[in-house]
Parts: structure tokens; C-alpha cells; sequence
């Protein structure tokens, strides 16, 4: 009755946490600050990210998810300590949380072990914790008609890596995790200015040329963007001047290789569900479904309907709160907690 039940989207770039009846209560990006000298936790999230590249020698602001799965395991539980103790003040007496952590659908046993002790040791319940698949919490979040004989395919773009998979029947029917995301989009756009400016920028700054002038595909009217980093060749601060042809050049590699990917997936599926899929489309969830004209890109190069979902950034946290709102319905779509493991 006094449950605080929360489901949990562990992501690369951003942890959001969902609090049955509530909603989305907790949104930050997945960075910890340490002093290397004490071991001490100095920040967590917002506060965290504000010091990526600006720490002093005895302090780094560190990512402890790499794709989508723990890096380091002991940042990565105190990580999740803050955002649960964040989200539900626990009493002495009161119940632990009931919780649902997403994992991406390519992980090994050994992952998913590290993400279910993280939490235990964090403050959730040995048996009341569970890990449900990316793709499978993004459709439920997007509104995918799961549960139906339909095939149903989506492609989750996150931080650390894009998911695609085909839904019919409340199971994956296919899937392909592949470790290239919003983070090698970043990584693209850095050494392309490297190489082609002999300008050094940071990933911050990479981001945010992403996010203001990147696109998938070519724009009505191109945009222009000023931005500053470091001369290679005299090492001193400089400004230049960027066009979104330019981005769009920088991104190709990794934005094919997502496209790949799609193709792969759409072989290996049956023909019965190709054929739904080709009348409902396919749907873009995470900060990836974002980027401009990758909807279009996409469409064109599969010839297949393509939709971006409402609030895709939030769908995969959505989707594990509508499984803890109706746990009993949706139970199935859950990796069981421990059988699976040991």
C-alpha cells in the first residue's frame, strides 16, 4: 500500500527515474564528480556535468555507463543511490521500492548481474527488482501496440547505443543492439573539426553543434554556427565558422552504420511482420530520433513509413512505469530477476 515503486531508465548520457502515479520525477545526466584523493562522491548529475573539463587535478567528473552498460560498478551504485534517495525519501520502517531498470538488449549475463546489484546495494529489494529490454520499454512508452499479433519495430537512438527490434505477441521476435549512439555522433563531429579545421573542441561543444545544426538530411536552408576551441597548429583559443553541410559530412559514418543496422533487422524478420511494419511504419525513440532528417533519411533508404514518437527521449523511462502501473498484465515482458542470472 505505501509502495514506492519506480521505474528506472539507466541511460549512457541520462538517468530518468519514474515514480508510479507521479511521472517522470527525475531527469539528469548520468555523471558523477570524484576526488581521486578520497574516493569521495562530490556531485551527481547537473551539478556533475557542469564540471566535465573544468576539474581541478584531484577531481574528475566521470561517465560510470559505457553503451549502455556499467563502466564502474562502485560510481555506478552511488550514482543510483542518489537518484533513488532523490526520488523517495525511505523511512526506517517503511517498505523498500519495488523497481524496474532498463538494460540494453545485447547485454551478457555479467552486465545484467552488475546492474541488478548496483540497485540492490543501492536501496531496492532482492526480489522486487527487475530488468526489462530497451526496445521492449521504449514501445511500451511509444504506445506500440505490443501485445497485439502485429510486428511492431522500433529503434531506440540513446547515449551509448541504438536499439532495433521487432515486437509482436508481448515478446522481441528480432533485435540487433548496436554500440554506436549519441555519443559516436559527438566523438564524429570532434575529429572531423579536428581533421578538417586543426581545431580541438570538446564534447560538450560537440553537442551542442549536434543539437543546433546537425542534421540527417540535406535542409531547406542550411545554417551557420560560430564556435570556439583550441588552434592545433598555434595552440592558441580560436573562432570559425561552421555550416550543417559540414555536420551532416561529420555524422555520415555513424548514421549509416544505424541504417545498416535497420536493414539487418528488417532481413532477419519474418515476412508476415515485414509486411506490418511496411503498413505501420517504424518508430524513432531516444535523443538520436531527435537529430534532423533522420526520419527522411531513413524512410528513403528502406522505403518504409517512418515516425518519431511523442517525447521520444522520455519513452524508455514511460515504459517502465506503465510495466510497474500494470506489473500483473506486463510481468511477462520482464528478464525474472535472479533465475535468469544464477
Amino acid at each position: 500500500m505505501f509502495s514506492k515503486d519506480m521505474g528506472i531508465d539507466l541511460g549512457t548520457a541520462n538517468t530518468l527515474v519514474y515514480m508510479k502515479e507521479k511521472g517522470i520525477i527525475v531527469n539528469e545526466p548520468s555523471v558523477v564528480a570524484i576526488n581521486t584523493q578520497t574516493k569521495e562522491v562530490l556531485a551527481v548529475g547537473n551539478e556533475a556535468k557542469d564540471m566535465i573539463g573544468r576539474t581541478p587535478g584531484n577531481i574528475v567528473a566521470i561517465r560510470p555507463m559505457k553503451d549502455g552498460v556499467i563502466a564502474d560498478f562502485d560510481v555506478t551504485q552511488a550514482m543510483l543511490r542518489y537518484f533513488i534517495n532523490k526520488a523517495y525519501v525511505r523511512s526506517m520502517f517503511g517498505p523498500r521500492p519495488r523497481i524496474v531498470i532498463c538494460v540494453p538488449s545485447g547485454v551478457t549475463e555479467v552486465e545484467k548481474r552488475a546492474v541488478l546489484e548496483a540497485a540492490i546495494a543501492a536501496g531496492s529489494k532482492d526480489k522486487d527488482t527487475y530488468l526489462i529490454e530497451e526496445p521492449m520499454a521504449a514501445s511500451i512508452g511509444a504506445g506500440l501496440p505490443i501485445a497485439d499479433p502485429t510486428g511492431s519495430m522500433v529503434v531506440d537512438i540513446g547515449g551509448g547505443t541504438s536499439e532495433v527490434a521487432v515486437i509482436s505477441l508481448g515478446g522481441i521476435v528480432t533485435s540487433t543492439s548496436l554500440r554506436v549512439a549519441g555519443d559516436a555522433l559527438d566523438n564524429a563531429i570532434v575529429n572531423f573539426i579536428k581533421r578538417e579545421f586543426n581545431l580541438a573542441i570538446g564534447d560538450r561543444t560537440a553537442e551542442e553543434i549536434k543539437i543546433t545544426i546537425g542534421s540527417a538530411y540535406p535542409l531547406e536552408k542550411e545554417e551557420l554556427m560560430e564556435i570556439r576551441g583550441r588552434d592545433l597548429i598555434s595552440g592558441l583559443p580560436k573562432t570559425i565558422e561552421i555550416t550543417s553541410i559540414h555536420i551532416r559530412e561529420a555524422l555520415t559514418e555513424p548514421v549509416n552504420s544505424v541504417i545498416e543496422t535497420i536493414k539487418q533487422t528488417l532481413e532477419a524478420t519474418p515476412p508476415e511482420l515485414a509486411a506490418d511494419i511496411m503498413e505501420l511504419g517504424i518508430t524513432l525513440t531516444g535523443g538520436g530520433a531527435l537529430l534532423r532528417g533522420l526520419d527522411r533519411l531513413i524512410s528513403s533508404e528502406t522505403g518504409m513509413p517512418v515516425h518519431i514518437a511523442n517525447e521520444p527521449l522520455n519513452c524508455v523511462a514511460m515504459g517502465t512505469g506503465l510495466v510497474l502501473e500494470h506489473i500483473d498484465k506486463l510481468k511477462s515482458v520482464l528478464i525474472s530477476p535472479r533465475k535468469a542470472l544464477f
